[in-house]
């Protein structure tokens, strides 16, 4: 297939990352010096940008100021959930024309990769000449045909961190602890939160994703098992967690109505309910327990307890795993050579070659395979309890996190001797 002499543009779409900026970032450096692309643009706030005619000329802008924007986390192109409606999708067409934009690379999940088949569908039926493109970007990890996608790793991070120190903290006084993590669908994010164990004791000692139904008594057991073992409890939920039916625990849960996007999907966090409905379940369930043993000694007791939801904080946080950036920026400049090399659409993927060392390579797969589809944790990487992550999923985890910072623990054998 020829290269097409014309403009290119680039766009992102859905909810940012810590490194989304460089996958863009990595399809611009590579088409830069292409002497058949006559021009390089962003379009500001995704498809909305192209309906607008809302460009920036990114050629312009120069490779240092490039490099800087691809370490800065989530999208300087800014962003939209807008789903494209059939009169939409002919307009934009009218605007490839019109600017003679013959190249496409948008950089986002599920939802986008759906909308570009759609532009691509369009295009193909009204015979416009388009080369359009994928770029792999969800902090859920939930792209068919990847290993893992730009922006989880780095998520992946943060949420390690976090309940390694919320971990340290909960055992200064013991208690309960519950976090609540992005994850419609698929657990990755959540289950990302047991990379970050550093002894056996350490939380989060229960770990429950979408991939496995939620039952609210067995999972107040599994809390009171974990506290009577270690005087605390440590756990992380996925925000999606479902009961056997199907049913979104949070909507369970809620007395009112949940609100709905663009695209359908019932909203799951950013109000804290979750974290809040639970930890009030398990906390009135164990204290009732604990003081029914107490009450025959005659001691009442108080539980401490705290419901957390992480929230848009996991997406960019701006520590971004090294593994994350790296490929983040070469896989967009993968993009950019498959559109030179004549191939007229797909979706790029992340496929892993081996554990250790950790190594991966680049695909390019079709569009379809992609588009509309969901990703889930593997059965192999929950344990059979359904409350927690195996070693495999550690294994597969780890390299792509980076180092974290050791912790100093002290030595509690070596007690002061009393005069």
């Amino acid at each position: 297939m020829k290269i097409i002499q014309g403009n290119a543009v680039v766009f992102t779409q859905g909810g940012p990352t810590a490194v989304i900026n460089a996958s863009w970032v990595g399809v611009v450096l590579e088409l830069i010096n292409v002497p058949e692309i006559t021009g390089v643009y962003g379009s500001l706030n995704g498809i909305d940008g192209v309906l607008n005619e809302n460009f920036v000329d990114l050629r312009a802008q120069g490779e240092e100021r490039l490099i800087a924007v691809s370490r800065t986390p989530a999208t300087a192109l800014l962003s939209t959930r807008h789903k494209p409606k059939d009169e939409e999708n002919r307009k934009m067409l009218e605007v490839f024309k019109k600017y003679n934009i013959r190249y496409v690379f948008g950089a986002g999940g599920n939802d986008t990769s759906e909308s570009l088949d759609i532009i691509n569908d369009a295009a193909k039926d009204q015979g416009y000449e388009l080369r359009l493109f994928h770029v792999a970007k969800t902090v859920d990890n939930d792209l068919m045909e990847n290993d893992h996608t730009p922006g989880y790793a780095s998520a992946a991070r943060y949420v390690a961190n976090a309940f390694r120190g919320v971990d340290m903290d909960n055992q200064c006084f013991g208690g309960l602890y519950l976090g609540v993590c992005m994850g419609r669908h698929a657990g990755f994010l959540t289950a990302a939160s047991a990379l970050g164990r550093t002894t056996p004791e350490s939380g989060p000692h229960l770990v429950y994703v979408p991939e496995r139904a939620f039952n609210i008594d067995q999972f107040c057991q599994d809390v009171e098992t974990v506290y009577h073992k270690y005087g605390r409890c440590v756990v992380a939920v996925s925000e999606g967690v479902e009961d056997k039916n199907g049913v979104p625990i949070l909507q369970l849960l809620s007395e009112g109505k949940l609100d709905a996007d663009s695209h359908g999907n019932v909203q799951l966090s950013g109000t804290g309910a979750l974290a809040d409905a639970l930890i009030d379940k398990v906390k009135n369930y164990l204290t009732d327990r604990l003081n029914a043993h107490s009450k025959e000694k005659g001691v009442s007791k108080k539980l401490r307890a705290r419901g957390d939801t992480l929230g848009y904080i996991q997406r960019s946080f701006p520590d971004q795993s090294p593994v994350d950036y790296e490929e983040t920026l070469s896989l967009g400049k993968f993009a950019a050579r498959m559109a030179m090399e004549g191939n007229i659409d797909g979706s790029v993927a992340i496929q892993r070659i081996s554990d250790s060392p950790y190594q991966s390579e680049f695909k390019l797969v079709p569009l379809k395979a992609v588009a509309g589809k969901t990703r889930h944790l593997p059965d192999g990487h929950i344990n059979a309890e359904g409350n927690n992550v195996t070693e495999a999923f550690i294994r597969w985890g780890k390299p792509l996190i980076g180092e974290l910072n050791p912790f100093g623990l002290l030595d509690t054998t070596k007690m002061v001797i009393k005069k």
